[in-house]
């Protein structure tokens, strides 16, 4: 019997049984289980069929991708009707209410829309408020509070078309007019403005709402426009920050200044150098005081006249009244007496005293005759002269009113750092890196002072030296990974689903299959419909050592393991033989025959 179970028995002499079908087979070993398990292995077998058709429809679903990412403020109407007529596929996220198209049609989706007219709409009404018709009996109020409702949303599309303002809203506050002086009230405007997410309001951008706001409403002063961002801040501080709001402009404009001068060395370096082999900082120092000051001077080296009064007066008295005035020239004159001696001119010679309009005689008692008339000259009258000069000088004066613009450039310093020069040799093709030369550096200093006027005598420095880079890896350029592309995600979504339909089919659904239909088969080599499967008895080892010897039939009926020992084994094959004797018979007579 030992030898018999080296080799499967074969039957002999007997008709060969065909082996039934698989489907039959599958049928047969399937209606063979119990109820639970049928039932498990038909939820499997369709949980596996639906999850294999869910994975290929997802393999082939397209790239979706957010044409608008919310359909609020636009004409849902229009965007289907133009996606439909374009023939572009199109679906909406449920959670976020976003509009996706295919990667591939979303510029087209985009030039079609466009050419539609389609457009945001932030739902403010303008002036075309005016245009629609009024009913018959349509007070002043209401025209007033159409006009006011108009102009709040012209004012809310300006402020909504800067750059970080994603949305606005203007209310005004027009009182009616008075005729009264006492009751006369001012307008005032209130802004919201909606920022985009990460992005703010710089002070000079609120003061252009601000001034933008008054300058579009009769008699709005500045100071009655308030700014609110959606957070609830106030962004129209004007007299708060007033000096730190001036302090940021001179910052900024300082900063303008010094990159302005950072540009000019960038122009005249980068042709030269190239990009990256120098680095050019300018600081500026700028002068932001204000100051007046009124001068006024005199020049005494030059005098001169203004003004002058002279007044010359001479007056002669002619042969008028003589002697005492008053009582005494009526009055006889007292007897005169002779002096004793004569003296004086009479004495010497002299001419005497001769009354003034008489002929003047000379020394010889002749008459004195003048040569241009040729009469007789007469004794002057008594004169009386007068003269009088008045001079006024004015001296050489100027005056000077001089104020100094703000923002003047007090004193410029610029740095330059320049990379070692880069040979390379036509031989070797081999790269060396060079120092620059002192006459080369002196050559650039000029270069730079030109390019920002560099005066010496306003005390700029313009330094420019010579030392290696580091070399940094950040200075190459970096290439975009494949991976991030959308056609290699497409690809990865076909490639998995494919594995993970191999996978449910080799993995899951064949060993299933092959372990229900395989339940009933058996090798061929038994007669009239019985075969025998043997393992290898108790001394064989290997992979058949552990097998159950069974004998088919129209029941099936298991011989225990090699391994349960010998006693187990007979008492077996005892109960086999008593209960068939013929299938015994039958195996006993085969294994004869093989022996032969």
């Amino acid at each position: 019997m030992a030898t018999a179970l080296d080799t499967l028995p074969v039957t002999s002499g007997a008709p060969e049984s065909r082996p039934p079908l698989f489907g039959l087979t599958f049928l047969e070993n399937l209606a063979g289980m119990t109820m639970l398990r049928q039932v498990g292995l038909l939820v499997g077998l369709a949980a596996s069929v639906a999850i294999g058709f869910a994975v290929v429809l997802w393999s082939q679903e397209p790239d979706y991708r957010p044409l608008y990412g919310s359909l609020s403020g636009l004409d849902t109407n229009q965007v289907i009707e133009t996606l439909t007529a374009a023939d572009i596929a199109y679906s909406l996220e449920p959670n976020s209410g976003a509009l996706l198209v295919k990667a591939e049609d979303l510029p087209r989706a985009r030039l079609k829309l466009a050419a539609a007219g389609v457009a945001p709409s932030d739902g403010n009404h303008g002036f075309e408020m005016l245009d629609q018709d009024q009913g018959l009996g349509t007070s002043q109020f209401m025209e007033t509070t159409r006009y006011r409702r108009s102009l709040e949303g012209e004012l809310a599309r300006t402020v909504s078309s800067l750059n970080n303002v994603k949305a606005a809203r203007v209310h005004l506050a027009i009182p009616k007019g008075s005729v009264f002086v006492r009751d006369e009230r001012k307008p005032t405007a209130s802004v919201l403005v909606e920022l985009y997410p990460g992005r703010s309001l710089e002070s000079s951008q609120v003061m252009a709402i601000v001034n933008l706001v008054a300058t579009s409403v009769p008699e709005l002063d500045k100071s009655q426009v308030t700014v609110v961002d959606q957070k609830g801040q106030l962004l129209s501080e004007q007299g708060e920050n007033s000096e730190l709001s001036m302090a940021g402009k001179q910052y900024d404009y300082s900063r303008r200044m010094e990159g302005m001068f950072t540009q000019r060395v960038h122009n005249i370096l980068q042709p030269v150098l190239g990009s990256g082999r120098y680095k050019a900082e300018v600081s500026a120092d700028v002068d932001f005081s204000a100051v007046e000051s009124t001068s006024e001077m005199f020049n005494p080296d030059q005098p001169a006249l203004r003004s002058e009064q002279k007044v010359n007066e001479q007056r002669q008295a002619g042969l008028g009244a003589q002697g005492v005035p008053g009582a005494l020239s009526n009055q006889p004159p007292g007897p005169s007496a002779a002096p004793q001696q004569a003296g004086g001119a009479a004495a010497a010679g002299a001419p005497a005293a001769i009354a003034a309009g008489n002929p003047l005689l000379d020394a010889n008692g002749q008459q004195v005759i003048d040569p241009a008339t040729g009469q007789p000259m007469l004794a002057p009258f008594p004169a009386d002269k007068r003269e009088q000069s008045t001079r006024n000088y004015e001296l050489d004066r100027s005056v000077s009113y001089t104020k100094q613009q703000q923002g003047r450039l007090r004193r410029l310093s610029v740095a330059v750092v320049l990379d070692d020069q880069t040979k390379v040799d036509a031989k070797t093709a081999e790269v060396t890196h060079v120092p620059w030369t002192a006459a080369e550096l002196a050559r650039f200093t000029r270069l730079v002072q030109d390019s920002v006027g560099f005066d010496a005598s306003r005390g700029d420095s313009v330094s420019v030296i010579n030392t290696p880079f580091v070399a940094q890896d950040g200075d190459e350029i970096i290439s975009i990974p494949f991976y991030t592309q959308p056609w290699f995600w497409d690809i990865i979504k076909q490639v998995m689903g494919v594995l993970f339909i191999l996978l449910l089919v080799f993995g899951v659904l064949r060993p299933v299959l092959k372990n229900i239909s395989s339940a009933g088969k058996v090798p061929a080599g038994g007669g009239r419909g019985s075969d025998v499967e043997l393992g290898a008895m108790g001394g064989y080892g290997g992979d058949l050592s552990d097998d159950r010897v069974s004998i088919s039939g129209p029941q099936s009926i298991l011989l225990p393991s090699p391994t349960e020992g010998y006693d187990a084994q007979l008492n077996a094959i005892k109960g086999l033989v008593a209960e068939d004797a013929g299938r015994v018979a039958q195996v006993v007579k085969e294994w004869i025959n093989d022996g032969e």
